[in-house]
């Protein structure tokens, strides 16, 4: 194609000169591909245009009838859309690096993604975000990267790298960095933390993403007024159009463990669906690879009544406009050739993708390798003595007393904040799996201190055994949840001997492990043997009681002390209402 060369989705040289494509586009020499009998989704007009589309340079150079092609593909009148755009996702959470990801999403019609790739950050630093963005360059998925703006997230939890506002605008002169990921620490924000503002003024000029659960009425206006334009956390309708009111884009989300798609989609009508995108946020690989990633979103919100040219916008046009990406997001003369080919409005199912030019992917299969790992820089990140794991909680002085217990809420990274009568055995007070009160742990795993917080959860469900992993949100420090401290130590032990991962316990007996030895958080195994792998480990999880669609993903949540209410990092119990560190008794 011309003098295309193998960079896929990352255009950094110019593949045709501009006098070349503007002849292409009069017609007076012939296109790279000419694709023929399409039906055209034009998501600027709303129209379906049956035409031919001619593709240049890794380009559209136009569209029409009449033009001639080096290579002429008859689509058989089938629908072609731009390639889809996920606002916001963290690409760690699929538990594969970047290439693999690729290999997941791009045959679904992904071919631009946001990432925030602050759970490496938080475990290494800038060189874990610059790993994210090398391990990309070779796959036709364009991955572009907000700097993370919360490493840590809040000082209430330990990480393994600390970014001040210096550190990240060595990041501005990355090409593919756009700007500022999600300002998580929203209090911070709200009050002119003067280090949070540092890093609001770094980037001043880019887009700066947000993150701002249940934020409402004067501290909202205050958010808002900091230059913060989008936010993905919205739970209800109220909440979403109150953001809305203040300019803020509102990226609607449909991750593995928050299923708020569905309960926003009332929101959207022809005044807000232009400040409206698709965001999946994290998903696993299940997920990814059985119902999709932004398609999947597409899919349901067409089933739920949403003209589909409206979602295909939220999907396409929408966030390249919010990320300020004039070079995508529709099919028109001059923008990059990524593209879809499928054949129902009504059911948006991927056949063909095509990036920059370039067919990628055919029949749900990725028709590119992931290129080799290099992830050096990401090892050996799993500090932890297994001989000093302690979990034994002493009882308070005299009998009684309430404690506070994390309730877990199936499908939403919110939690309650209970209280519930302790058991108490032997003078410590101890898990009860009859009532669903179970114990969990996070131990500090990035210096070597041993640090851990303990304390009691809710909603897991399991009869015995135990959980363990390495993935906990953001700070990803080592967390344990189990019915008895035999379980938990066999469970923390096999991670910790992985170099990271996830793991299922049984007393002594380890019953499934996934090693992740990238950072403690992704695996370099295919995406399809890490979603056999995590199978097996959701059957285990069942076999033990857990009813959760993915009790490891809830795991990981419970640790993140920025999202109401009740929350545990390796310092203790977080009260996320109140910002600060609470005792277990009450």
């Amino acid at each position: 194609m011309g003098r295309r060369e193998k960079l896929w989705g990352h255009l950094e040289e110019t593949l045709m000169t501009l006098e070349e494509l503007l002849a292409v586009a009069r017609g007076d020499r012939p296109a790279d591909v000419v694709l023929t009998n399409i039906r055209l989704v034009d998501v600027f007009s709303g129209e379906v245009l049956p035409t031919d589309l001619a593709l240049a340079g890794g380009k559209v150079a136009g569209f029409g009838t009449d033009y001639e092609g080096k290579e002429t593909v008859d689509l058989g009148g089938r629908y072609v859309a731009p390639g889809l755009i996920d606002a916001h996702v963290h690409i760690e959470s699929s538990l594969v690096r970047p290439a693999e990801f690729a290999r997941a999403v791009v045959p679904g019609g992904v071919t631009t993604v946001i990432t925030d790739p602050h759970e490496i950050a938080n475990v290494c630093g800038l060189d874990g975000m610059r790993y994210m963005l090398r391990d990309a360059a070779g796959v036709p998925l364009e991955v572009f990267v907000n700097a993370s703006s919360c490493v840590p997230a809040t000082d209430l939890g330990t990480a393994g790298a600390a970014l001040d506002a210096e550190a990240l605008a060595t990041l501005l002169d990355e090409p593919r960095v756009l700007g500022l990921a999600e300002v998580m620490n929203f209090p911070g924000v709200v009050h002119g933390d003067p280090a949070v503002l540092a890093k609001l003024r770094a980037f001043a000029g880019r887009v700066l993403d947000g993150h701002a659960p249940g934020l409402s009425g004067k501290a909202l206006n205050a958010y808002a007024s900091s230059g913060i334009s989008s936010d993905h956390e919205a739970t209800t309708v109220e909440e979403a159009r109150e953001k809305l009111r203040l300019g803020i884009t509102v990226l609607l989300r449909e991750a593995t463990n928050a299923h708020n798609l569905r309960d926003l989609l009332p929101l959207v009508d022809p005044w807000t669906e232009p400040s409206l995108c698709f965001a999946t946020d994290d998903r696993v690989p299940a997920d990814l690879l059985d119902q999709g990633s932004i398609d999947h979103m597409v899919r349901v919100a067409v089933a739920e009544g949403i003209e589909p040219m409206a979602a295909l916008r939220m999907a396409t046009l929408n966030p390249a406009r919010h990320y300020r990406l004039s070079d995508r997001g529709a099919l028109v003369p001059g923008r990059r050739a990524d593209l879809v080919v499928f054949s129902d409005l009504a059911d948006f199912r991927a056949e063909e993708v095509w990036v920059a030019g370039a067919k990628v992917a055919e029949g749900g299969r990725a028709l590119f390798a992931a290129t080799p790992s290099d992830s050096a820089v990401a090892r050996d990140t799993v500090d932890v003595d297994p001989d000093a794991l302690d979990f034994r909680i002493p009882a308070p002085g005299g009998a009684g007393g309430a404690i506070r217990v994390i309730g877990a809420i199936p499908d939403q990274l919110l939690t309650e904040h209970l209280t519930v009568e302790p058991k108490i055995e032997d003078g410590l007070l101890v898990a009860d799996p009859e009532r669903d009160v179970l114990e969990i742990a996070v131990v500090e795993r990035h210096s070597g201190s041993g640090r851990t917080g303990l304390g009691f959860i809710r909603g897991f469900g399991l009869k015995h055994g135990a959980l363990a992993g390495t993935f906990a949100h953001d700070h990803h420090n080592l967390v344990v949840i189990g019915a008895d401290r035999t379980s938990m130590e066999t469970a923390a032990r096999a991670v910790i001997e992985a170099g990271g991962g996830l793991a299922v316990a049984d007393g002594e007996r380890l019953v499934e492990r996934l090693p992740l030895p990238v950072a403690g958080l992704m695996s370099e195994q295919p995406v399809e043997q890490v979603r056999a792998t995590m199978d097996r480990l959701l059957a285990a999880a069942r076999d033990l009681g857990s009813t959760l669609h993915d009790p490891f993903m809830a795991m990981s949540f419970v640790t993140l002390e920025v999202i109401p209410s009740l929350k545990i990092t390796d310092r203790g119990l977080v009260d996320v209402d109140k910002f600060e560190l609470v005792p277990l008794v009450v």
